[in-house]
């Protein structure tokens, strides 16, 4: 979903959410898992969001107005209008209100740019990543949350290589868990009852423009029930399984991906990769869709997440595999 010619690094590292055009026809069912379970899912890191405050040993609150090289039409912040618990729930709050900030994020700035540059945007929200806190290889992941509805608004679970090692976006890979845009929006073209698909991609191949990537997209009307669902995905050497509710709806394996740097089949799904959770305003993906722009209607927008887990298999920690559907 990413394409600014001048960030080649900044694509790499802080993008936002996913893909650039999705698949709009139900997938075939997955494969079945395999017969033989060796092990189980054992807990690995979790955040409950029970303290009063965000655990800043466990997140980052990443502040930019940079718009994700999507055209995203908010600035992230770390404000408490933006982001706080409440009653036991993360809640990314988007506001509709004009904020000054950071044009990039602190971690890079595109060669020739001033990296001190200021840009202001009609939109807050915010983001969180546990980049230099915590990745992994392999594993399950999950979120419980409760997703705003409307046009222009793109919730997103999802994960980036802790290190590029194999080069900049999206050579070094990109796992989005999670992506809805516009959801509950009718329009001629939306599901019955309106806009209520959920995404799974993956991306990678070479560094932009020469990225690549693999998505799914199916409708999942339970989205707009307004009640707490669970998002995941389960990753094991050569292949992914995406889940709703514990059940999966997508799947990818080896042969589905590639990177330009290495011949290596499991490239470049090999490597540690770090959580981000964001709430985006506006941007290519829900601005192309539905009815296009940005809707005033309904701010603040609330994206609530109960919590979010992951679990590493102990059948074979060095490929994650001997676990799926336990």
């Amino acid at each position: 979903m990413r394409a600014i010619a001048a960030c080649t690094l900044a694509i790499a590292a802080l993008s936002a959410c996913g893909s650039e055009s999705t698949s709009t026809a139900l997938p075939p069912p997955p494969p079945a898992p395999p017969a033989v379970q060796q092990g189980s899912w054992q807990p690995a890191w979790s955040d409950e969001f029970d303290a009063a405050t965000l655990d800043t040993a466990r997140w980052n609150a990443l502040e930019d107005c940079w718009g994700g090289g999507n055209e995203e039409r908010q600035c992230y912040t770390a404000r408490p209008e933006n982001i706080g618990i409440e009653n036991g729930l993360l809640v990314i709050t988007a506001r509709e209100e004009d904020f000054t900030g950071p044009a990039w994020p602190a971690s890079f700035g595109p060669a020739g740019v001033d990296t001190s540059e200021r840009a202001t945007k009609p939109f807050t929200s915010g983001k969180l990543t546990t980049q230099g806190i915590a990745s992994w290889t392999y594993g399950r992941f999950e979120m419980r949350a409760r997703l705003p509805q409307g046009q222009g608004v793109w919730p997103a679970f999802w994960m980036l290589p802790e290190d590029s090692a194999y080069g900049s976006w999206a050579a070094s890979g990109e796992i989005d868990i999670l992506e809805a845009v516009n959801l509950g929006v009718e329009c001629g073209t939306c599901e019955p009852g309106g806009e209520n698909s959920i995404l799974g991609t993956l991306h990678f191949g070479g560094q932009w423009p020469d990225n690549k990537y693999h998505s799914t997209e199916v409708s999942m009307p339970q989205v707009l029930d307004d009640e707490f669902h669970t998002y995941g995905v389960i990753w094991e050497q050569g292949r992914f399984t995406w889940t709703f509710d514990g059940q999966a709806f997508a799947t990818a394996q080896a042969s589905d991906w590639f990177t330009t740097a290495t011949s290596d089949p499991n490239a470049p799904f090999d490597r540690p990769f770090h959580l981000i959770m964001n709430l985006a305003i506006g941007g290519r993906l829900p601005e192309d869709r539905a009815l296009g722009g940005v809707a005033s209607e309904g701010f603040p927008k609330r994206m609530e997440i109960d919590w979010v887990r992951v679990w590493k298999c102990d059948a074979d920690a060095a490929t994650g595999q001997g676990c799926s559907g336990n």
